[in-house]
C-alpha cells in the first residue's frame, strides 16, 4: 500500500468524509505524522466554532399545567419535534464544518454506543446535554465518561432510571450499563445487576430543568456486593468500579475496532479501551488495520456527511426545500441522528445494503449532485472527458474503480452531475 492509500484509509475511518486536499496534505506529512495530528490537532476547531449549538427555549411542556387543553398539549409537542429537528440539522451541519474530523465522528461513534432516542426522551435540550457530555469526556479515559453518563438526565429517561427507587428497584439501567456499555454479555451475574440497580436509586430527573437531581429519599444506601465486591455504592462508586474492570477496557476496545475496523480482521491481542485517544492511536497504527482497507460498509449518516464535505455542500447554506429533502433523507436512509432504533444502536456492515437502502441513496445522490458547490463542479469538468472518471475517484477519494464500475461510470462522462450521482452509490464509495 503506498503512502498516498494508506493515509486515504486512515482518513476515511478516523474522519468523515476526506477531501483530496486533505489526502494531499496528508501524503506530504506521512501515516505517522497524520495519526498525530488527527489524535492531536494542535488548534482550535474553525468550524466547529462556526457552527455553534442552537440557543433552545425552554422544554414547551413546562408551561403547561393540569389545566392545558389538548391543543395546547398538541401543541407543545410540535414545538418540541421542531426544536429535535432544530438540533438533528445543527448536529449535520457540524459534522461537515468541524476541521476536527476525527472528534465529531468520534462523537458520532460514542452516541451509537450509549444509544439514547428522542423517540422517548423526547427533549431536544436533554439531547444536545448529553451530545454535550460525551463531546466533553469522550476522548479521556473511560471512568469519568461512565461516572458522567449514569447521571445523565436523558440515558436516564430512556432507560427508565427514574423509576428506580429503593422500594422498586429497576434494573434496566444497570443491567445495560454493563451489557451493552461497559463490560458485556458474561463479565457479570444476574446479581450484580440487582445489586448495581439498587446503586443507581436515588437519580431522579426534573423534565422542565432537564436536569437530573438525587433524592437521597429515593436512595438505597445499604451495603451492596458487586462484581465480588462489598461496599455502599452509589451511582459514582459503580460507574468506577464498572470502568475499572479488565472486561470493560476489552469490551470497549473491542466495540471502537468494530466500528473503526469492521470484523473482517481480528482486533490486535492486548487492545485496550482505558483511554479513547490512547485506543485510537493503537487501532490506526496496528498492522492489522492496514488489510481492513475495502472491508467496512459506510453507515449511512458517514455516507452522507462524507459526501457533502467532497461536494463542498454545506446543509445550512441550502435553500429551505432542499434543506429539508436532506434532513429527510436522513430519515429514508434508516438512520436518523438522535434516533436510534434501540438500546443496542444501528445495525453495521451488509444490513445497510438492502434494495430499499439503495434506492434511498440514489435518490439522495442525486439531490446532492444537484446541489454541489460549483467550484468543486469545476474541478471535475476541468478534466478531459476520457479522463473524468478518475478526476471523480480523487474527488470522492475512491482508491480506484473496479473494471464494472468503471464501464457504468464511462457513458456519463458527459453528464457531470450524473457521473458523481453514480460516483457516490458505486459499491468503491459505500465500502471503505
Amino acid at each position: 500500500m503506498s503512502d498516498r492509500e494508506a493515509v486515504a484509509h486512515l482518513l476515511r475511518r478516523a474522519t468523515f468524509g476526506p477531501t483530496a486536499d486533505e489526502v494531499d496534505a496528508a501524503e506530504r506529512a506521512g501515516p505517522a505524522a497524520t495519526v498525530d495530528h488527527l489524535l492531536d490537532p494542535g488548534r482550535a476547531d474553525r468550524g466547529a466554532a462556526a457552527t455553534p449549538p442552537p440557543a433552545l427555549a425552554p422544554d414547551p411542556y413546562a408551561r403547561l399545567t393540569g389545566e392545558s387543553s389538548r391543543e395546547q398539549r398538541q401543541q407543545a409537542n410540535a414545538e418540541r419535534r421542531k426544536q429535535l429537528q432544530q438540533v438533528t440539522g445543527w448536529w449535520l451541519d457540524r459534522m461537515v464544518a468541524a476541521e476536527d474530523g476525527l472528534t465529531e465522528k468520534l462523537l458520532f461513534f460514542w452516541h451509537g454506543h450509549w444509544a439514547t432516542s428522542a423517540q422517548k426522551v423526547k427533549s431536544a435540550r436533554m439531547m444536545q446535554g448529553q451530545l454535550d457530555t460525551l463531546r466533553r469526556h469522550g476522548r479521556g479515559p473511560l471512568a469519568p465518561l461512565v461516572t458522567a453518563m449514569v447521571r445523565d438526565p436523558a440515558l436516564i429517561i430512556w432507560l427508565d432510571g427514574q423509576k428506580n427507587t429503593r422500594k422498586a428497584p429497576n434494573e434496566n439501567l444497570a443491567r445495560e450499563l454493563m451489557e451493552l456499555f461497559t463490560l458485556g454479555i458474561g463479565a457479570y451475574s444476574e446479581a450484580d445487576v440487582k445489586a448495581g440497580a439498587r446503586a443507581l436509586t436515588g437519580w431522579v430527573v426534573d423534565r422542565r430543568a432537564g436536569v437530573a437531581r438525587f433524592a437521597a429519599n429515593r436512595h438505597d444506601p445499604a451495603e451492596k456486593t458487586i462484581l465480588g465486591q462489598r461496599g455502599r455504592f452509589d451511582a459514582e462508586a459503580y460507574a468506577g468500579l464498572l470502568a475499572a474492570q479488565p472486561a470493560a477496557a476489552t469490551f470497549v476496545a473491542g466495540r471502537l475496532w468494530f466500528r473503526y475496523a469492521g470484523t473482517d480482521v481480528p482486533a490486535p491481542a492486548g487492545l485496550s479501551g482505558a483511554d479513547t485517544i490512547a485506543t485510537l492511536r493503537a487501532i490506526f497504527t496496528a498492522s492489522a488495520f492496514a488489510q481492513t482497507r475495502g472491508t467496512l460498509v459506510k453507515q449511512p449518516v458517514e455516507w452522507l456527511v462524507g459526501a457533502l464535505r467532497q461536494l463542498g455542500i454545506r446543509p445550512a447554506a441550502l435553500p429551505e426545500q432542499q434543506h429539508k429533502q436532506l434532513l429527510a433523507s436522513l430519515n429514508a436512509l434508516d438512520q436518523v441522528p438522535l434516533r436510534p432504533p434501540s438500546v443496542g444502536g444501528w445495525p453495521a456492515g451488509a444490513a445497510w445494503l438492502t434494495t430499499s437502502s439503495l434506492q434511498a441513496r440514489l435518490r439522495t445522490a442525486g439531490l446532492l449532485a444537484s446541489a454541489v458547490n460549483p467550484a468543486v463542479l469545476a474541478r471535475l469538468t476541468a478534466a478531459p472527458t476520457a479522463g473524468r472518471a478518475d478526476a471523480l475517484a480523487r474527488l470522492l477519494v475512491v482508491d480506484g474503480w473496479s473494471a464494472r464500475t468503471r464501464a457504468a461510470l464511462t457513458p456519463l462522462a458527459g453528464e457531470p452531475r450524473k457521473l458523481l450521482a453514480a460516483g457516490l452509490v458505486s459499491p468503491e464509495y459505500t465500502v471503505s
